[in-house]
């Protein structure tokens, strides 16, 4: 949530985020209610005033022995008069914030105007595109023929956007999700957490969610629980409403969890093997950073999803998202997309945001820098470190041999007893 007095005060840099950012909100009834609100406070603050001064008087006239009813019947009708109006004053505060929760992130300056992804600035390439004397297939061809997956059977488990990984390939996915736990741990720094897999509502509307996305989401009616949408709710939340003392930012997560999404309104799209999926798994990346140093912060956490790709050996890209393109909560995002040779497109694997103060506020995340001093807002960061089953088929089909084997990258190969290509069964 963007600062309530920064919102006051900055109309006209609103309104610019907001356009570049192409998302309409009635701005007009936020300033509305915030001029009636201040109104009515500044007149709450004289009556109060009157009041004090008129109670000592009528202490005054008490002990002189003087006459105070008038002016005692006169505080009581000030007294209704500032009751009313804390009341009406409740009301508004509530709507004002409820309006304001509605207010997406604005664009960092960095960030390219643009109105959706063809405005899209590509900042790195890496890797070169494979050449193969043959066809290449598919990674849901590949992953059949090698008995990775069950494409015909997790429907009846399910229904469609769910996958049943099955002997190797079970294990190549597990062995995947330790993979980055491990470089995640080992090399850059961060620290282990496991998650629930059920989120608050509270939670999702601390990291932007909600109230936006609730359609996209499952909900457990009964007990108002949603299954995480993405691991970035559960470990951003983990200090939510709390104080980091000093010593204690930054902050460095790395989780796996289970992601759920209904993806609402994408019913047909990229329904083929593992692009688009209701339930898949993912690594994740948090930070919790000085604000001062969060874009620095930023572009090391682009490079540590970066390491990743390039250990695995798979030919990416990474984007500058316009401002069009940009998520509700995020201020600067990086996506990274693998090369996938079995479809020829680019696969979106990754994002990489920095939301500013924007979470820390909703979730009332703070933290000192000394001892006694002000607490302040955090800023908070997220990246897939990185997202299944994407990286999974980009291996599949990128590592394909003629064969009809993969080969298993020399990174991954210990957590596969050292296995060096994955061969159709006998």
């Amino acid at each position: 949530m963007l600062d309530l007095k920064f919102l006051r005060n900055h109309r006209d840099k609103v309104e610019a985020g907001l356009a570049l950012k192409g998302m309409a909100v009635d701005l007009n009834r936020f300033y509305a209610i915030e001029e009636r609100r201040l109104s009515l406070l500044h007149e709450t603050e004289q009556l109060k005033a009157r009041r004090n001064a008129a109670s000592e008087q009528i202490a005054l006239k008490k002990r002189q022995g003087t006459d105070a009813d008038a002016d005692i019947a006169e505080m009581r009708k000030v007294g209704d008069r500032i009751k009313g109006l804390d009341g009406e004053l409740k009301t508004l505060e509530e709507e004002s914030e409820a309006l304001a929760a509605w207010i997406p992130n604005l664009p960092h300056a960095s960030v390219p105007p643009g109105h959706d992804a063809a405005q899209n600035h590509r900042v790195l390439d890496w890797g070169e595109k494979p050449s193969f004397d043959f066809e290449p297939r598919p990674h849901w061809e590949i992953a059949t023929s090698l008995g990775l997956l069950d494409f015909e059977r997790a429907p009846r488990i399910a229904g469609s956007g769910f996958l049943l990984f099955t002997g190797f390939g079970a294990k190549l996915e597990r062995a995947l999700i330790q993979f980055m736990l491990d470089f995640h741990t080992e090399r850059h720094g961060y620290t282990e957490v496991s998650t629930p897999h059920v989120v608050r509502r509270a939670s999702l509307f601390g990291t932007g969610q909600l109230p936006k996305l609730e359609g996209d989401m499952y909900h457990v009616g009964e007990d108002d629980l949603f299954l995480n949408p993405t691991a970035e709710v559960p470990v951003t939340n983990i200090y939510r409403e709390e104080i980091l003392e000093p010593g204690r930012v930054p902050v460095f997560l790395t989780a796996y969890c289970a992601s759920y999404r209904r993806e609402a309104g994408t019913y047909g799209k990229d329904t083929r093997g593992m692009i688009r999926l209701h339930q898949f798994d993912k690594v994740e990346l948090v930070k919790i950073v000085a604000p001062e140093t969060s874009y620095d912060q930023h572009e090391k956490l682009a490079r540590d999803v970066a390491d990743i790709f390039e250990a695995l050996e798979l030919p990416y890209r990474m984007m500058l998202l316009s401002s069009g393109d940009l998520s509700f909560a995020a201020a600067k995002c990086y996506d990274f997309e693998v090369w996938s040779p079995g479809t020829g497109s680019w696969l979106e694997c990754s994002s990489c945001s920095n939301f500013e103060d924007f979470q820390a506020r909703r979730m009332n995340l703070r933290f000192r820098r000394e001892a006694g001093a002000k607490a302040e807002f955090p800023h908070t960061l997220n990246a897939s470190g990185v997202a299944l089953p994407r990286t999974y088929a980009a291996l599949l089909e990128n590592h394909q041999t003629a064969r009809g084997t993969v080969r298993i990258p020399p990174a991954l190969r210990p957590y596969l007893g050292g296995l060096e290509e994955i061969a159709p069964r006998p």
